[in-house]
């Protein structure tokens, strides 16, 4: 007897060890849309085809920036190894959950915006590594150009919450003013307002910009619905909201910059890498892409060099 006891105690230590030895990463995504639906997806694909026995906690935070909180404290209190933080909310809301946990963002457009400092070499230097969403907002504004010489005034339709719409909006005015195009902002602070501040737009411009923007993206047909009746043509900052309401975008594959971070997140788990020496990585490719349908609906014409969104 008490061999068998001896033998199901040292069991049960064996089973106890292997679950405190697994390896957890907490994921916190903003909200469900679906360019960071796919980050998510592209990060935990590719970590699980290297470490097919990690764990996986997955929470939605649905757009609100105290629930990004909530999460990641739990994930803190939890012990996991890594945090993935999927849009700039969970990264902010990460950061100050803790110093110690790894730190992964993506879908994040601006480190420097998100970590609040003014000088960014691309390495962070403290807990915090990840992949960037940005696109080439000049090649966004030439985009415009090419597609609506004839515009006299474009709008930017932005949530002010989102600290990575404030800076694309403010980076592509500049350009859009440089190629003589008047501008207009049209902001919102919640998703309540989306309707009405789309409506003003569409009263007011002949072509509307949106940047990669988490509120817009989650709400793409509230925003169709006023801007394909209204006759007003939607340039976005990625294909998901084009997609939704646009007629072109200038894009990346979201999948692959999730699938980016997760091997980053293999090279810090498995392999002991540093991750606030770890450089901020961007996406390799950039395509334009249009909305077939929306584009007939509205009469514009696509040049060459354009892909149909599938």
């Amino acid at each position: 007897m008490k061999k068998w006891i001896t033998i199901t105690l040292m069991m049960v230590m064996v089973l106890c060890t292997a679950c405190a030895s697994a390896t957890t990463v907490g994921i916190c995504q903003l909200v469900q849309h679906e360019a960071l639906d796919a980050a998510t997806k592209g990060f935990k694909d590719a970590l699980s085809a290297k470490m097919p026995d990690v764990k996986f906690d997955e929470q939605n935070a649905s757009g609100d920036a105290v629930n990004c909180a909530t999460i990641v404290n739990t994930f803190v209190s939890n012990g996991v190894d890594l945090i993935m933080a999927n849009a700039t909310a969970p990264v902010q809301a990460a950061v100050a959950a803790t110093a110690d946990i790894p730190i992964l963002g993506t879908s994040v457009t601006d480190y420097a915006t998100a970590l609040g400092v003014t000088e960014f070499t691309g390495v962070s230097g403290i807990n915090v590594s990840g992949t960037t969403d940005l696109a080439p907002l000049d090649g966004q504004a030439n985009m415009v150009k090419e597609l609506f010489p004839d515009a006299k005034k474009v709008g930017l339709l932005y949530c002010s919450a989102e600290a990575n719409s404030v800076y694309q909006v403010m980076t592509i005015r500049g350009y859009l003013e440089g190629l003589g195009y008047e501008c207009a902002e049209f902001s919102f602070m919640d998703s309540n307002d989306v309707a009405s501040v789309a409506q003003a737009a569409a009263d007011n411009c002949d072509v509307l910009y949106i940047p990669t923007d988490n509120t817009c993206a989650a709400y793409t047909e509230t925003i169709a619905n006023v801007v394909l009746p209204a006759k007003l043509p939607v340039i976005a900052g990625e294909e998901g909201l084009c997609r939704g309401c646009g007629v072109a975008t200038l894009t990346i594959s979201y999948y692959d910059l999730g699938y980016a971070t997760g091997e980053m997140a293999y090279e810090i788990l498995a392999n002991g890498a540093d991750v606030s020496s770890m450089p901020i990585k961007s996406a390799p490719n950039f395509v334009k892409k249009y909305n077939a349908a929306n584009a007939a609906e509205l009469g514009v014409t696509i040049p060459d060099g354009y892909t149909a969104l599938d």
